[in-house]
């Protein structure tokens, strides 16, 4: 098997992944679309491995994920030396792509961007996915960073610690009154379990967690573990925004930013349903083993963000 891997079969393999078919990337590379498939077969037969899924759009496999992660950090260096010798004739700013979980990129995630010195030309790209699911968008290739709740390094990534997001139960007075009355502060995983609850997506599991944390209590560590999440009345509000006022005008019950919710529950809009209860979300900043200006800059000032604004953090 040869071990060289042609750079332009690497970037035809990018460019498919990135167009989603193979017509498509022939017309962005000026060939015909046999010229593209041979130009990846030929690189499977390099690698001995399957490189792409072929379906509409086309997928990498997991030994493509590790290609096409090296096709983009190569064209980012790339990039970088050609600003460097004087060669891409105008001042273009370095494209940062960054996968953020919601509630960050609501609360502390821009501010910290803000800390980026002024004089650095850069441009970002984010893209907002739960903070469990963004290490995937990193093993893709699809971005150079990312917010994560994983402390394990994504192959050809450094991580360092950010500190702990944390999440307490709330709802409006009126809600609260009506469904936990008398029991706040007390209340059971019963009462949790039946009562409507918001939910970020169906991927937000965060409310269905402490449910469950609520019925280790009670029942111990060898007890049942209870349902998987609350009442079958699940709002589902796709903004962390939105989400807070869900809870805000009474919707239901849900697990907000602790951050978030001080200024609702300091004007009387919230109230906390349990005062010594709540879920930390510990967060990573993962990003490529790639020295160049921008990134460093980025991670250093999210890193300091992160200490001001984070529980615990930054832990390196």
């Amino acid at each position: 098997m040869m071990t060289d891997l042609p750079l332009d079969q690497v970037r035809t393999l990018l460019t498919v992944v990135d167009e989603g078919t193979f017509d498509a990337a022939a017309a962005v590379l000026h060939v015909t679309p046999s010229a593209v498939s041979q130009r990846v077969k030929a690189l499977e037969q390099r690698t001995g491995r399957v490189l792409l899924m072929r379906t509409k759009p086309v997928r990498p496999t997991e030994s493509g994920e590790a290609v096409v992660r090296f096709a983009r950090q190569l064209a980012r260096l790339e990039r970088d030396t050609r600003a460097e010798l004087g060669m891409s004739g105008t001042e273009e700013p370095t494209r940062l792509s960054i996968a953020v979980n919601a509630d960050s990129l609501a609360t502390w995630f821009l501010p910290a961007l803000s800390r980026v010195p002024e004089g650095l030309p850069v441009c970002y790209e984010l893209r907002r996915e739960d903070q469990d699911h963004t290490a995937a968008l990193l093993r893709e290739g699809l971005v150079m960073a990312a917010v994560t709740s994983s402390p394990d390094a994504v192959t050809g990534c450094s991580v360092r610690g950010l500190g702990r997001m944390r999440y307490v139960p709330v709802a409006s007075p009126a809600f609260a009154t009506r469904w936990f009355a008398g029991r706040a502060g007390g209340a059971s995983w019963e009462v949790y379990a039946d009562a409507p609850v918001v939910t970020f997506d169906r991927r937000d599991d965060i409310q269905d967690a402490f449910v469950r944390e609520l019925v280790r209590g009670a029942r111990g560590p060898r007890g049942a573990q209870g349902p998987r999440g609350a009442s079958a009345v699940r709002h589902l509000v796709p903004t962390s925004e939105g989400f807070v006022e869900a809870v805000a005008v009474g919707m239901g019950w849900g697990m907000v930013p602790e951050v978030q919710a001080a200024p609702l529950l300091g004007a009387g809009r919230l109230v906390r349903l349990s005062a010594d209860r709540h879920i930390d979300v510990p967060l990573f900043w993962q990003q490529w083993k790639l020295d160049f200006p921008a990134l460093a800059a980025v991670a250093e000032a999210v890193s300091a963000e992160a200490a001001e604004a984070l529980d615990g953090g930054p832990r390196v």
